[in-house]
């Protein structure tokens, strides 16, 4: 900006050629010119971005952003949590991409005006999908007050639910709460969704690559069930045993979720 300030007072007030000025200051003649005409500092600007590392993910982010638009605000994922995910695809590129290309896609579909609309079919076959998950809840055990875990079963199709509680949250009360819930429901679905519980899974890779458990897996041979392990930090793909968590809060232990007394499973001999 001080080029142009200083270029405009010597040729309009000084009166120098724009030849004068163009040699003293080591510029074209066309450059002169065109700040001669100029009141505010050029802005320059590529006309595309290159994307090398995020091209190939492209489709994928606007895909994810197509499917939270569908979604109540509170529930969409910001543009740091896009990223996270598009790590566990692959990505190696940097945040910034991320955030401008959500930016740009945001922009051009508010200027477009267009309510975008996405869904995710969320019918499933009965003993296709089941969801298991825990929570943490306060109870009194001979009249001392205590946390205690609730392991949390929920079928796809029904949604019949299965909750047990435990003192721990340890390997063996993980298979045992298993064993419960099958014999509860008559069955084994052909496939359970987790969180990547330390108990169920031993290393989480790329994508929805996991290293499960040797103890876990001799669990879901018998039972003849595949465990699926969620994206890290994306509780909504197993949302009905996250729903039914808050469902059974409530149920169980009332609005104001005061310590209520429980009796725990006890050990089978």
């Amino acid at each position: 900006m001080e080029t142009i300030g200083k270029i405009r007072r010597r040729h309009h007030v000084g009166g120098e050629s724009i030849s004068a000025i163009a040699r003293s200051l080591n510029l074209s003649r066309n450059t002169v010119k065109k700040y001669l005409g100029i009141l505010a500092e050029p802005a320059y600007r590529r006309s595309a971005q290159p994307k090398p590392q995020l091209g190939p993910f492209s489709v994928l982010l606007e895909q994810w952003l197509a499917l939270d638009a569908a979604l109540p605000k509170a529930r969409r994922r910001t543009a740091r949590r896009l990223f996270e995910g598009l790590q566990a695809e692959g990505y190696h590129g940097a945040y910034d991409s991320v955030q401008r290309h959500v930016k740009a896609w945001k922009t051009a579909a508010s200027v477009r005006g267009t309510v975008i609309q996405a869904f995710v079919p969320l019918s499933f076959a009965p003993g296709e999908v089941g969801q298991f998950d825990w929570s943490y809840e306060h109870v009194v055990l001979g009249g001392v007050s205590q946390t205690i875990k609730l392991a949390h079963f929920r079928l796809t199709h029904s949604r019949a639910m299965f909750v047990v509680a435990y003192p721990r949250e340890t390997q063996e009360m993980v298979l045992d709460a298993h064993d419960r819930a099958f014999a509860f429901f008559g069955g084994a679905p052909q496939k359970m969704v987790y969180d990547n519980l330390k108990t169920v899974v031993d290393a989480v890779f790329s994508g929805k690559e996991r290293q499960f458990n040797r103890r876990f897996l001799a669990l879901a041979n018998h039972y003849l069930f595949e465990p699926v392990a969620c994206t890290p930090a994306w509780g909504w793909e197993k949302g009905q045993v996250a729903k039914l968590i808050n469902q059974g809060r409530w149920a169980i232990f009332g609005s104001g979720c005061s310590p209520r007394r429980l009796a725990l499973p006890t050990s089978r001999n």
